[in-house]
């Protein structure tokens, strides 16, 4: 595999290609502007939304909203809005880090931030012509109006193109009459302006339109969603009935409605990822907390191997999600810089962007969604019996963090379309996939050497290294032998891409442990050295075992009966260590680095 500097980095090339640790992006390289607006964020959550989470829990809509204004007299909603329309127009970076902070703490607002800062107000910026923009977004961005997206319908979720609703011209050609039926929608209680997708005609695909709220223009609310978590996140169901939107109010192009609510949820789903750090880190600094106070047979639960090996999993998992995330933020911010200087306007340069790492964003919405809610899950378990009382953050942390793996597109969804694009960019030739699976196969059939572990390097995470190379190579031999059984219609064999996408999670998330780590390595003592290396180790190993089933039940699937015995064997051998490390040891290592701060430390 190739090694690639940073400024060639394109979305999904990681897969076939290796980075030098240098070249990336960590949480250790923000800049002190964004560590000031960082630790301003945190102080607005302490006292806005950590202070008054009784008020969330009890369905105060109101305070929601009402913290939603204060957030945005603070800036905190335009950070990533351009300054010609009333924004901070700070890096994409930056948005991520703002999302990150701001949404940790309580699900409610986070859920009504990601919904107006994301696809409540980047459709416009995005999309909009200059009038558009000039007139919505500045009052978006301030917190004076506040954005909701009007997509899902009772028979249109994940499969977004076949909504019902319809937009009919009138006869004077001045106006659509959107009549039609929406669920679902955050932020509808008090919003005041929608992007609604519907069809006009016969239409292929939705068009998006820009609709202010008006309840006298054929616009009516259902009552709140009584709902498992997010409490107080506005959720309503909204209805529409010849509702009058000027022609000029069409948003991109007739029939672009789709390609809109796609490249939308892109932005949602990184945000999303980000959005699940910080809680991650609340919920570990609330449980090793617990856990030091609560006694038990006469020594804190802390002690107890059993809690440790939960609370080095929390930590471990909370580091790769913030790697992983910062990471591709920085190669998209890269991206669009890169696009700007060959001339692309800034639109444009975001939009193209945006659909390049669009795999990334579905990598980085389901891993951090399904490592939130196992960390609440985990502290759930530490509290025990109280993490199951209301009166417990616990309870309302485990509820929040279920909805993450839904919304933005189900994580099934999302998996599905990591490996679908992946192989769209095959086929044009964007990435070299092809090619470089079949010299793997055919080094396998001429008996090449492909593993390559060699224990005996110095440095203490050549394995790992290593290691994640081969996880790539396992990947593309899955990807080939699987297109050479089915197909094009591979894109139908969802238990097969379901495996493969959750090697190719794992694969970006040990990779960009890995990078963190090694990048940062000379700049740490040898107590931190020796945490951050037993990190990388643990999520390698983890992702290592993981990726051996996988690779068993899909090689056995593509291959016929008498190669089964050979790719099982190469499996193995691709993916187990030469040299194992101690992994209860690792776990102690890390455990005890979080218990002795009495926080996440990292």
């Amino acid at each position: 595999m190739k090694t690639i500097s940073k400024n060639s980095i394109k979305g999904s090339e990681f897969i076939v290609n290796e980075l030098i640790p240098e070249t990336i992006f960590t949480p250790e390289d923000f800049s002190e502007e964004q560590i000031l607006m960082r630790d301003a964020v945190k102080e607005f959550v302490e006292r806005e939304i950590i202070a008054e989470r009784s008020r969330f829990e009890n369905k105060d809509y109101g305070y929601t909203k009402e913290v939603m204004q204060k957030a945005g007299e603070l800036g905190f909603l335009s950070v990533g809005v351009p300054e010609e329309y009333g924004g901070m127009g700070m890096s994409f970076t930056s948005s991520m880090l703002v999302c990150e902070y701001i949404s940790g703490a309580n699900g409610s607002f986070s859920t009504a931030f990601g919904a107006h800062t994301g696809i409540g107000t980047m459709p416009i910026v995005l999309y909009g012509n200059e009038d558009q923009k000039s007139k919505y977004v500045p009052k978006l961005a301030s917190g004076e109006w506040f954005g909701s997206y009007c997509l899902t319908e009772p028979g249109a979720g994940s499969d977004a193109n076949s909504g019902k609703t319809v937009a009919k011209l009138s006869d004077d050609k001045k106006y659509y009459l959107i009549t039609g039926q929406k669920i679902w929608i955050s932020n509808a209680g008090f919003a005041n302006l929608f992007i609604v997708f519907a069809r006009i005609g016969n239409d292929k695909n939705i068009t998006a339109f820009i609709v202010p709220v008006d309840l006298k223009n054929g616009i009516s609310l259902g009552e709140e969603e009584e709902k498992l978590g997010i409490r107080a996140s506005s959720t309503r169901q909204v209805f529409f009935n010849e509702t009058k939107v000027p022609v000029e109010n069409i948003l991109g192009e007739r029939g672009g409605g789709f390609k809109i609510a796609i490249n939308s949820l892109n932005v949602g789903r990184i945000k999303l990822a980000a959005a699940t750090i910080e809680g991650q880190r609340h919920v570990t600094t609330l449980a090793v907390q617990y856990a030091n106070q609560r006694v038990q047979f006469k020594s804190p639960i802390s002690s107890f191997g059993a809690i440790q090996s939960k609370i080095a999993t929390m930590a471990t998992y909370c580091f790769a999600t913030e790697s992983a995330a910062y990471r591709s933020a920085n190669d998209i911010e890269n991206r669009i810089s890169e696009l700007k200087s060959s001339g692309c306007s800034s639109q444009e340069s975001e939009l193209k962007a945006f659909e390049d790492f669009a795999v990334e964003c579905s990598i980085l919405k389901v891993a951090g969604s399904d490592n939130g809610q196992n960390c609440a899950n985990h502290g759930i378990q530490i509290f025990g019996g109280m993490g199951y009382s209301c009166d417990s953050p616990m309870e309302m942390a485990w509820r929040d963090s279920r909805i993450a793996q839904i919304y933005e597109g189900t994580n099934e969804i999302n998996k599905m379309l990591s490996i679908a694009m992946i192989l769209k960019k095959a086929s044009r030739g964007d990435i070299d996939l092809i090619t470089k699976s079949s010299e793997i196969l055919n080094k396998i059939k001429n008996n090449v050497n492909i593993f390559d572990l060699d224990s005996s390097n110095e440095n203490n995470l050549a394995q790992e290294n290593q290691l994640i190379k081969n996880l790539k190579k396992a990947f593309l031999i899955l990807i080939n032998l699987s297109f050479q059984k089915y197909g094009t219609k591979l894109e139908y064999q969802q238990q097969i891409l379901m495996n493969m996408a959750d090697i190719l999670i794992d694969i970006y998330l040990a990779e960009s442990v890995y990078l963190r780590v090694s990048k940062n390595l000379n700049e740490l003592s040898d107590k931190e050295k020796l945490v951050k290396e037993s990190i990388v180790k643990l999520y390698t190993f983890e992702s290592s075992q993981r990726a051996i089933n996988l690779f068993k039940e899909v090689s056995i699937n593509v291959t016929k009966e008498t190669e089964h015995k050979t790719m099982i064997e190469i499996g193995n051998n691709l993916l187990s260590y030469k040299s194992n490390p101690d992994i209860v040891e690792l776990r102690r290592i890390i455990a005890k680095n979080v218990i002795e701060n009495n926080k996440y430390p990292f």
